[in-house]
């Protein structure tokens, strides 16, 4: 076994239970790296270091399920419902419940299947 891969197996053993990188991380670095880049000042250079340092932490962190949160998340930020084409979806202005009406229907009154509230809202 020569030098390097003892050092591959040693990492992996360090690694196993660590978290290890996701989405969220690619971001934070990639954020980072273009902080760097375009940091002329003092507060993008500072910026820079904290999202690497960020993306460093979260991927040597062996508190997994507060890391897959994290990265759900940014993921839910991004999903777009399977029928976004045909519905709408709307909150309810009291107890925030999400509510589903079909497109196309003008302006329409919703009752809130949770709480009752009625509100009126365009389709």
């Amino acid at each position: 076994m020569n030098f390097f891969q003892r050092l591959g197996w040693k990492l992996r053993q360090w690694m196993q239970g660590r978290y290890g990188t996701d989405a969220l991380n690619l971001v934070l670095v990639g954020a980072g790296l273009v902080c760097s880049l375009f940091g002329r000042n003092m507060v993008l250079y500072l910026c820079s270091l904290a999202f690497l340092t960020l993306a460093l932490l979260r991927m040597f962190s062996r508190n997994i399920p507060a890391r897959r949160r994290e990265n759900a998340w940014l993921l839910g930020l991004f999903r777009r419902p399977a029928d976004a084409k045909t519905h709408k979806h709307f909150r309810c202005p009291k107890c925030h419940q999400k509510v589903r009406v079909p497109r196309g229907k003008g302006k329409i009154q919703i009752t809130c299947p949770k709480c009752g509230e009625k509100f009126i809202k365009k389709t």
